[in-house]
């Protein structure tokens, strides 16, 4: 009994107010069949040996209406109470799964939730890492608290973007990952970079200023038998040299060495008078 009561508890069937009362009327009518297994059972070997004060017929009778208004009243009762404690029970453990997988500032999923989605996502897909750019100089000019506003705004703005065949969530900081699937790759690229563009063609309204930010995106695609965390240390990557290239862009994984080398190259960082950042992003790429 123990066992089936925990079995529909981890099925969630005690989450809703309706199945708690059915649980209740299927305990009853278990207990008064069991009530009238054992009448079946020693009721007719008493009557046998006479030593039962009435008839059989009455016994049974007796037996069988005590055990419809005492047995099922009581197991109903009981049942109702265990299973209203169960119900209250699931609600608290729904609750805290939910917020043991959501980001508490912006709503979204956090890491944890969002890498066991990246590890059970299968076929076609890309994973695309953002990172607001220059985040710290905002918090430093503006304080924390704009920062935070930055945040939200930021995630509202990825779940409006994206549909609900895709993951977002917030990965840490001013980094959020998306996990796209169901369209096609010029499709996905063109939905990011429609996100990136209105992003940087807004302005954050948040105590009393007007924030304007930009975001770097980098993307890696997902298929059949690619090792999860070699796409997303590859997503990583992009990201890096789209932070290299002088941020507010997106970089696809596939743009590679070529990129890396002419981009900096464009952006006036070649071999004399690149910093460190530059030269990190080199080391990355092999070069």
């Amino acid at each position: 009994m123990r066992n089936w009561m925990s079995l529909q508890a981890d099925f969630g069937n005690f989450q809703y107010r309706g199945n708690v009362y059915v649980f209740a009327l299927k305990m009853s009518f278990l207990t008064v069949l069991l009530s009238g297994v054992i009448m079946a059972v020693t009721i007719p070997p008493l009557g046998f040996l006479g030593l039962l004060p009435v008839t059989l017929s009455h016994a049974i009778g007796f037996g069988v209406i005590f055990s419809w208004l005492v047995g099922g009243t009581v197991s109903g009762m009981l049942s109702l109470a265990a299973g209203f404690a169960l119900h209250e029970l699931t609600l608290s453990r729904a609750e805290f799964e939910k917020l043991s997988r959501t980001d508490t500032l912006s709503g979204l999923l956090n890491r944890r939730a969002f890498t066991e989605a990246l590890e059970n996502t299968e076929g076609d897909a890309s994973l695309v890492i953002f990172d607001v750019d220059r985040f710290k100089a905002i918090n430093d000019r503006f304080g924390h608290g704009c920062g935070d506003a930055v945040i939200t705004a930021v995630s509202a703005m990825l779940i409006s973007a994206f549909d609900e065949m895709s993951v977002v969530a917030r990965l840490g900081g001013e980094e959020f990952g998306v996990i796209i699937s169901g369209e096609p790759l010029e499709a996905r690229m063109e939905r990011i970079e429609g996100v990136r563009a209105r992003i940087a063609g807004g302005a954050i309204a948040a105590e009393g200023h007007d924030i304007r930010i930009t975001v770097s995106g980098g993307v890696a695609d997902l298929a059949a038998g690619r090792n999860k965390q070699a796409v997303y240390a590859s997503a990583d990557r992009a990201l890096y040299l789209a932070k290299a290239l002088g941020r507010n862009r997106v970089v696809h994984e596939r743009e590679g060495l070529h990129h890396a080398w002419h981009g900096l190259a464009d952006n006036g960082l070649e071999a004399r008078g690149r910093g460190v950042e530059s030269d990190n992003v080199m080391q990355a790429y092999g070069i």
